[in-house]
């Protein structure tokens, strides 16, 4: 499987999810809980590695995005419009939301980095936004999907390469590690975090961003296998690493990525902070970049719309641009962040019913179902998505 492995459509599916928010639990889940919720981000991984796959399948065979499949079983009007309207809501209004917290994630990094420069120049207004926002919106207009791939390859690498020699200098101990990877342990107090660190992990936009790309890819399913094996299995690494980070800091008062370089510095040279500010600032650009190409395909398959229009692109500028004004005004869209989550909680579970449902269609995989093994593990990963997303909503409520 991985022998002629070539990096593929899942490295943008790592570039989406291990953003600030991402980032920023790790974090919380290093200091609050040392090593001990390991195991949990193993899970979270293992679960998208398998999900994702299985989105890449029916992708490959049908040759169609998730969400024109998705749209293509119902066949009432009415249900029809709901479904559009749900994935519409979800990842279009809820992209444009978190677009902002992506952008700020950046900038946390960028600042951190040259403390020293003002960027509102005399003025109220924070301009390095704007500086942020012009360059992911030029990568957007002349990068073409395998051109921003490359681009996205590279920094994922820049941010794994950062986070992994951070942990390394703070020097964990091993056996401790692996007692937190594969001895789960669990308390009624952890929900809260282990929640955020699944969730943050299997995101329902990410099914939709990967459909769509492998779509218009020519790697064959194997190597598609392998791709999101490799890909996931680093961005969990990632993740992994960023814990270990703040667990060296345990029980101390640190509430991000920045803050942790900071607190690092004392301890293991200064080196710390500038590369946990490396790190964050390419987590920011990555799901920046993202966000709005996952909104500006499903609004397009919705619609019914090529994927190379201008519409597509008119849609991921949208997506940007509210990014760039809510984080250069430094606006928290609380309302607007609430209705993605609510909309998102509802989503997952109702995109995995979905999945498991075509990958079963005999007629549309051409004979290549899902064997029972396959299903099983869809069964049970949809159960969590039932859980997730009605303890999502318990906590939004």
């Amino acid at each position: 499987m991985f022998s002629r492995f070539k990096g593929g459509p899942a490295f943008i599916i790592t570039a989406a999810f291990i953003g600030p928010g991402t980032i920023t639990l790790c974090v919380l889940a290093g200091v609050q809980h040392g090593f001990s919720l390991l195991w949990a981000m193993l899970l979270s991984i293992l679960i998208t590695i398998i999900i994702q796959n299985t989105t890449a399948r029916i992708s490959y065979t049908t040759r169609k995005g998730l969400a024109e499949s998705v749209l293509l079983q119902a066949k009432h009007p009415l249900v029809k419009f709901i479904l559009g309207l749900l994935l519409i809501s979800a990842v279009f209004i809820g992209n444009a939301a978190y677009e902002a917290g992506n952008i700020s994630g950046a900038l946390i990094g960028f600042q951190t980095l040259m403390p020293r420069i003002d960027f509102h120049f005399g003025t109220k207004l924070n301009f390095l936004p704007l500086f942020v926002g012009s360059l992911v919106g030029v990568l957007l207009l002349v990068g073409s999907p395998k051109r921003l791939k490359h681009i996205l390859i590279g920094i994922v690498l820049l941010m794994s390469t950062s986070f992994l020699i951070t942990a390394i200098l703070t020097q964990p101990n091993l056996g401790e590690i692996f007692s937190g990877v594969f001895i789960p342990s669990f308390n009624v107090n952890d929900t809260l975090i282990i929640v955020g660190l699944l969730g943050t992990t299997v995101v329902p936009y990410n099914l939709f961003l990967h459909a769509a790309l492998v779509k218009e890819t020519n790697l064959s399913l194997e190597a598609l296998r392998a791709d999101t094996i490799v890909a996931v299995g680093l961005g969990g690494l990632i993740s992994i690493s960023i814990i270990i980070c703040a667990a060296a800091l345990q029980g101390q008062s640190i509430q991000s990525a920045a803050d942790l370089g900071q607190s690092l510095a004392p301890l293991y040279g200064r080196f710390a902070p500038v590369l946990m500010s490396i790190g964050l600032f390419a987590a920011g650009i990555t799901s920046a970049l993202t966000a709005p190409m996952a909104a500006a395909f499903v609004v397009c398959e919705c619609f019914g719309w090529r994927s190379n229009a201008m519409a597509y692109k008119i849609v991921a500028f949208l997506v940007l641009l509210v990014g760039v004004l809510f984080a250069s005004l430094e606006i928290k869209p609380i309302e607007i962040i609430r209705f993605a989550q609510i909309t998102n909680g509802i989503l997952l579970p109702v995109v995995g019913f979905f999945i498991l449902l075509l990958v079963n269609n005999a007629k549309l995989m051409r004979g290549n179902t899902a064997g029972t093994g396959v299903n099983l593990l869809l069964v049970c990963i949809e159960v969590f998505f039932l859980f997730l997303g009605v303890k999502s909503l318990g906590l939004i409520f």
